[in-house]
């Protein structure tokens, strides 16, 4: 028996083998111009620019300063950098079959590829032009370009989604302050707090999360194969090649500058961002779990979208599928994360290529993580607080006064007051009815009597209220 098979070539949305490519494509569309091969191209041919504008005015006789519009032509190349650019150089780089190579051979031009180049027709530039990538090994370029990347990434993208998510907590946090919930410690009832105190605790935890990603110092090197700066001083001896260095990275390209290195920047700063970006991911993670539990207890309905459905056999279904996808992402996030985290520092001696196609992916981990937070905004932007479901949930568990009561007793030196609680509610039905009798027969002056027979379920909620409006 033979089976047919449909075969494709070219490259859409139904054919993507990663669906960030495909069916998510529109949600992570942001991050796609930063992290792609594009983007990778983009910022090599930056760092490439930024160099050579750098030697021209570093008093070199052979190198004299670039005029006005020479800095501005190479860096309105730079700004207005195209996906025909990118195409052009993936077109040398078939000749070359070397990526970085072929950004400086697009540059300066090269005859036996018969690449016109961006100094065609610019005699001045066309001079200079063996001072593209001068004394520099790839990862020179590699390492700050990935940096570049990163950087634009984490400021353009990954934080804006991340605060559009602590936005729209920090907003359910107030406007349900005081809407008194049932707490589930291990599972079981337990003492009440309010769903805003609930949603203000994750703020608290994101708010910190974002300041240790956005506080991640990303470094950079241009310092030469091995770091020691070998070729350049056999070109120019008692030139400050480490501050020409500093400055660039630093003054440049805004990074921050590595002074020790093998040939590769050690890619300690990246795992410490992803590890940043993987923790964040891990507490969206519970928020996303627990949402998922509270709709499932009735505690919160969903909005409905019309032509929605929910199940292909049960129609009346209303599925939490935006935070079951919120968390299925950030778990793939965080598994890309964790491997980029733990296999970067890691090098061979001086160098190794293990590093080169793992930095590939850096987008598509970041990319899960956007598609998370997209996900999880959907998400918390349909639901509808129950407060029936609340109030019912609350009243029929009057066992959680038993702390109260207890608490009260210890004040005034009642006799055991936990082992009375405990025999008197520990898995046994209590309703309003008999605590109020409990409390009644209690030898505990008349105030406090009557503040503990005022209490509910629903008003027992101590600061929570008053917490969730500060936040």
């Amino acid at each position: 028996m033979s089976t047919a098979h449909t075969t494709t070539s070219a490259l859409s949305a139904l054919t993507a083998l990663s669906p960030l490519d495909g069916r998510y494509a529109a949600r992570v569309a942001a991050l796609r111009p930063l992290m792609s091969e594009f983007g990778l191209m983009h910022r090599r041919v930056q760092v490439e620019v930024e160099w050579f504008i750098a030697l021209s005015d570093a008093g070199f006789t052979e190198f004299k300063p670039l005029s006005a519009a020479a800095r501005e032509r190479l860096r309105a190349r730079v700004q207005g950098f195209s996906e025909a650019d990118a195409q052009a150089i993936k077109d040398i780089e078939r000749t070359t079959n070397h990526d970085v190579k072929a950004v400086e051979y697009w540059l300066k031009g090269n005859d036996p590829l018969r690449v016109p180049g961006v100094f065609a027709g610019q005699p001045e530039l066309q001079a200079a032009g063996e001072f593209v990538h001068f004394a520099c090994t790839s990862e020179d370029i590699n390492n700050t370009s990935h940096a570049l990347m990163l950087q634009a990434a984490r400021s353009q993208v990954l934080l804006p989604g991340i605060d559009g998510v602590v936005t729209q907590l920090r907003e359910l946090a107030h406007s349900l302050a005081d809407v008194p919930m049932l707490s589930r410690t291990h599972g079981q009832t337990a003492t009440p707090t309010t769903v805003g105190k609930e949603l203000a605790n994750v703020v608290a935890r994101l708010d910190t999360a974002r300041a240790r990603i956005a506080s991640v110092p990303l470094l950079a090197k241009m310092n030469g194969a091995v770091g020691n700066y070998n070729a350049h001083l056999a070109a120019y001896p008692a030139h400050d090649w480490e501050a020409f260095s500093r400055r660039v990275v630093e003054q440049q390209l805004g990074l921050h500058f590595n002074p020790y290195t093998i040939q590769i920047e050690p890619h300690d700063c990246m795992a410490e961002l992803f590890d940043a970006v993987t923790r964040c991911n891990t507490i969206l993670v519970d928020l996303s779990r627990d949402l998922w539990g509270y709709i499932s207890l009735g505690y919160f309905k969903q909005r409905l979208k019309a032509g929605e459905v929910g199940s292909s056999t049960m129609p009346h279904k209303v599925n939490p599928i935006d935070f079951e996808n919120a968390e299925g992402n950030f778990g793939l996030a965080n598994a890309l994360l964790t491997h980029l985290s733990q296999k970067l520092p890691i090098s061979r001696w001086q160098r190794d290529l293990t590093d080169s196609t793992v930095l590939r992916n850096m987008g598509v981990a970041l990319g899960y993580a956007v598609l998370g937070h997209a996900s999880l905004a959907r998400g918390l932007g349909k639901l509808e607080v129950n407060r029936a479901a609340l109030a019912a949930d609350l009243d029929g568990a009057w066992e959680v006064m038993a702390e109260a009561v207890q608490t009260v007793m210890r004040r005034h030196g009642l006799p055991e007051p936990y082992e009375q609680l405990k025999a008197f509610t520990r898995g046994l039905p209590v309703t309003r009815e008999l605590m109020l009798g409990f409390i009644d027969g209690l030898a505990l002056p008349t105030d406090e009597k009557t503040r503990l027979l005022a209490m509910t379920p629903a008003s027992y909620t101590g600061l929570a209220e008053a917490l969730a409006r500060r936040i």
